[in-house]
């Protein structure tokens, strides 16, 4: 029986960012993305927790109707001993079947590729922003630098005008 006044912890939590993968979004375009689970052990839960994971250079494969994610480093848990996986082992993604399907079809098409774009609990529950992505040449590189430049430059000079207002 619940106190009164007392709300279920879980349903307060929310979401927050575990890690993100910022080179992600230098190195490639980022056409669609898929929220989906992490099957983990615990002590890897653990160390997520405290922010210990590693998505730079991590990928993901499509494999007898299965996603998996390669790469990503988890940092062993300090107080885990004999529980600590390896770090860098496969992770399995949880999702349905039409999903699987559906990412596995986007990347079979030429310079598809699937990226980590974020960890983040939602929910008291691990979960994997999953990218479907094109690489960048290197004047895409560029153009993508200077195009974010000149908007810093509108956001600073509209700034200093209504300051001089």
């Amino acid at each position: 029986m619940k106190a009164k006044g007392v709300v279920c912890v879980a349903k307060k939590m929310g979401i927050k960012s575990v890690a993100q993968n910022k080179r992600a979004r230098h190195d490639f375009f980022v056409e669609d993305s898929i929220e989906c689970g992490i099957a983990l052990h615990g002590t890897e839960v653990k160390s997520m927790r405290q922010g210990r994971v590693n998505l730079k250079e991590s990928y993901a494969i499509v494999k007898n109707g299965e996603v998996f994610v390669l790469s990503m480093h988890i940092s062993p848990y300090e107080q885990g001993n004999i529980f600590n996986v390896d770090p860098m082992r496969p992770k399995k993604l949880l999702l349905h079947k039409s999903e699987i399907r559906k990412l596995g079809a986007l990347v079979q098409r030429q310079g598809y590729t699937l990226i980590p774009l974020e960890v983040y609990l939602k929910d008291g529950r691990m979960k994997l922003s999953l990218g479907v992505c094109v690489g960048k040449h290197l004047h895409d590189k560029r153009a993508s630098t200077a195009e974010r430049d000149t908007k810093r430059e509108i956001a600073r000079t509209l700034r200093e005008q209504n300051r001089g207002d």
